[in-house]
């Protein structure tokens, strides 16, 4: 009987080993460019050209102090996680009124909402600028923070989350006197809380590595984002004709280094907000 039991498990270890291996190799070929590029972000011009392996902060060195990173850092920290904020705000606040309150009209003004993100994001860029420039705000962080505010997405994965929480939680806050702020705050945000996390996440990387609208918009170094100091730095790395990519990268490693870092914070948040918010 132990022999026969044996058998049968062999082929479901062999299996179950057959996609670690596949899965592993998938995880190494993922991983390798971005290894490749913050080894390679270590390396002097001198000694990357000839060919050899060599090791120095110069690069790093060279984007504080003369690239200015450290200004494009808080900019690109200020208009993403103002822009989280509001944006989920604003979210939250609509994705309750969409689940919870009943009003004439409730469902055309939702599927309009959904009907925005079949709108490709650069038809906007020139509504956006002129009106950024009618009310003054142009070369500001308000007009890299105002246009990123609304989200159709975010307000239709909260919305259904939201619909997946059970009624009786309400009915039992407003018998206790609640009103609808009391209820959305104290009794659908909490409970909320891995999808709110994981829409955070999505909104603070889209803002990070927003590119196109901050180099219309801005045209002053103090307000300018991460993704423009970053394209200058290849610029200015491949005046001689030959770029110099360990860099390059440094600048890119210093990008990355916050997002994942947001990442590592709200990871275990993110894949149950996904999860779930698939489910219902």
């Amino acid at each position: 009987m132990k022999a026969a039991k044996m058998v049968q498990l062999a082929p479901k270890k062999t299996r179950w080993s057959l996609s670690m291996v596949m899965l592993t190799a998938l995880a190494l070929m993922f991983l390798f460019p971005i290894g490749y590029g913050v080894f390679l972000s270590f390396m002097p011009f001198d000694t990357y050209a000839s060919g050899q392996i060599g090791f120095s902060l110069e690069n790093y060195v060279y984007a504080f102090t003369q690239m200015n990173f450290p200004l494009y850092l808080l900019n690109t920290a200020i208009v993403s996680v103002a822009v989280t904020v509001l944006s989920l705000t604003v979210s939250i606040c609509a994705a309750y009124a969409f689940s919870r309150i009943e009003f004439k009209g409730r469902e055309l003004l939702f599927w309009l909402v959904v009907a925005t993100l079949m709108v490709p994001g650069h038809i906007s860029l020139i509504p956006n600028y002129l009106n950024m420039a009618k009310v003054g705000l142009l070369d500001s962080y308000w007009t890299l923070i105002l246009p990123s505010i609304a989200s159709g997405f975010v307000t239709f994965f909260l919305r259904q989350y939201f619909k997946g929480i059970p009624k009786a939680m309400d009915e039992a806050a407003w018998i206790d006197g609640a009103n609808h702020l009391q209820v959305l705050w104290k009794v659908i945000v909490p409970m909320a809380r891995p999808a709110i996390a994981a829409m955070a996440l999505f909104t603070f990387l889209g803002e990070w590595n927003s590119y196109i609208w901050p180099l219309i918009a801005t045209d002053s170094e103090e307000v300018r984002t991460l993704q423009i100091a970053l394209s200058r730095l290849y610029a200015s790395a491949a005046d001689d004709g030959m770029v110099n990519w360990p860099l390059v990268m440094a600048g890119a490693t210093l990008t990355m280094l916050p997002t994942l870092l947001c990442f590592k914070l709200v990871e275990k948040h993110l894949v149950r907000g996904i999860a779930m918010g698939a489910l219902k």
